[in-house]
């Protein structure tokens, strides 16, 4: 059979979706990627699949509507291939030649729905506009499917990057499966697995997925989620429990660490009090976190910030917010092994924004720390925790006296100090400084050279001498200094 026609890759708004008319089926493949296989801690010998109705399909810009009700919505990039010629007990050889399309899509759903249609996820995946595609759509016979590389960013930042070269089932693969025993007819479409990285979005949140083959992009595939009205109560309502709750988040996924080994080595090796001196330098003098204390002063702490922000209490909205999977529990359970979770509670101490049970999950989920400039519940047990807290002082409130737990992943007040997501955080005896990115190599250097003449300074202290012209160090005590035997290379 003729190929067929190629479609406009435009969109319109008219169109009831990107591909202009509705597919027969939309089938999508459980696990594909070798780094989803590893997040969720288990491979299969086979692909599984599911399907989703073609009513689910939108486009760029339209939003992905959470019911009200619903805490976990998940979003998957993923590359979707869209059928051009009927195949049907195709080989894998001959399968690439009956796609016509490639483009970006989004298989989005809510966990909370799961419980219900185990295995088909029909009510948690099918919804509408829960299945969107483009925005424009690449000719298949220009591209290379081995060498296809998907991307997805979450309200900016990069959460999925992964290349189509180590699948566990090659798309020619899945399309002669999928023949064995069903006709894939024209229009139909594929979506073929998510990679390492897909987890849970909230009202607010952007997801914008990217597919690339050589020279070639699909653009961006923007969609927001919103809020929708609760679900009319004739079936199955929305259901948490800690399996869909982990299942969702990917606990299991072993990702690159957050901080080089390096750098981190080299911000554990220098005080607080020295970075913060160095910062001053650079004109940067309010970047220490003030007012707070740790519960283990003996413990350094360095990390990177994933924030959480408190909102003043409002009983009305504290019921929406404050329940269930709240922006706070949603804080701990992102945290990845290097974060240290910062906490905007407006400088208010009159309530607790961590407890020793948070507290512990974020020990569990390797975090390097917690910063709040609120109020500590359970500090006697939190102390023995071997994970610093940094906090403004022990109240026995729990946080509804005071705070609705907003949201997370954006840039926070904290002790009088910007704190944005992905800055480093050092902590010690004397507290915390925030540490931008791009100043940390430079600041460890200055650090240690701050250090090494604040040694030779003490050292001839203790031996007697004044401190004019040695501390700062001026005329003839630098050259001294230069001299010191512990300033000169090991021969």
């Amino acid at each position: 059979m003729a190929r067929r026609t190629r479609r406009s890759p435009a969109r319109s708004r008219n169109m009831p979706h990107p591909l202009g008319s509705k597919p027969s089926k939309i089938i999508a493949v459980h696990l594909n990627y070798p780094s989803r296989a590893a997040e969720r801690g288990r491979r299969v010998p086979h692909p599984s699949y599911f399907l989703k109705p073609a009513s689910s399909l939108s486009g760029t810009g339209d939003p992905l509507v959470r019911p009200e009700g619903c805490e976990l919505m998940g979003f998957e990039g993923e590359i979707a291939l869209v059928i051009g010629r009927p195949a049907r007990n195709v080989r894998p050889e001959e399968a690439w030649a009956h796609v016509e399309f490639v483009t970006a899509a989004n298989d989005a759903g809510v966990y909370d729905l799961r419980y219900a249609d185990r295995g088909s996820n029909l009510r948690s995946k099918g919804a509408d506009g829960f299945t969107p595609l483009g925005p424009r759509l690449l000719d298949a016979r220009t591209v290379d499917p081995a060498r296809i590389t998907l991307r997805t960013w979450v309200n900016g930042e990069l959460v999925q990057n992964d290349t189509t070269d180590t699948l566990l089932f090659p798309f020619a693969g899945l399309i002669a499966d999928l023949s064995r025993l069903m006709t894939l007819e024209p229009g139909d479409v594929i979506l073929t697995g998510t990679p390492a990285g897909a987890s849970v979005v909230v009202p607010g949140d952007t997801v914008e997925v990217e597919v690339t083959a050589g020279a070639t992009s699909t653009g961006r595939l923007s969609n927001t989620v919103t809020t929708g009205p609760a679900l009319e109560e004739h079936g199955a309502m929305p259901r948490l429990d800690a399996a869909e709750a982990e299942a969702a988040w990917g606990p299991a996924h072993t990702p690159a660490p957050l901080l080089d080994p390096d750098l981190e080595r080299g911000l554990r090796s220098v005080a607080v009090a020295t970075l913060s001196a160095q910062l001053r330098k650079r004109g940067l003098p309010h970047m220490s976190v003030d007012g707070v204390r740790s519960t283990r002063p003996d413990l350094r702490m360095v990390g990177v910030a994933h924030t959480l922000r408190y909102l003043p209490l409002r009983e009305d909205l504290f019921a929406r917010h404050g329940n269930g999977m709240n922006a706070q529990k949603r804080a701990v359970e992102q945290l990845r092994p290097g974060h240290v979770l910062v906490m905007d509670a407006r400088r208010d101490p009159t309530a607790g924004t961590l407890g020793d049970i948070l507290a512990l999950r974020a020990l569990k989920r390797g975090a390097a720390g917690v910063v709040t400039d609120g109020a500590l519940r359970d500090s006697a047990a939190v102390t023995e925790l071997h994970l610093p807290v940094y906090h403004a002082g022990p109240h026995p409130s729990v946080l509804g006296r005071r705070h609705v737990p907003w949201d997370t992943g954006l840039p926070v007040a904290c002790g009088g100090a910007l704190v944005h997501p992905g800055d480093l955080l050092v902590g010690d005896a004397d507290g915390v400084v925030v540490v931008p990115p791009h100043l940390a190599g430079e600041l460890v250097a200055d650090s240690r050279e701050q250090e090494r003449q604040e040694r030779f300074i003490t050292e001839q202290v203790h031996a007697g001498a004044g401190i004019d012209g040695l501390y700062p160090l001026t005329g003839e005590w630098t050259t001294r200094y230069e001299q010191w035997p512990d300033n000169q290379p090991a021969s």
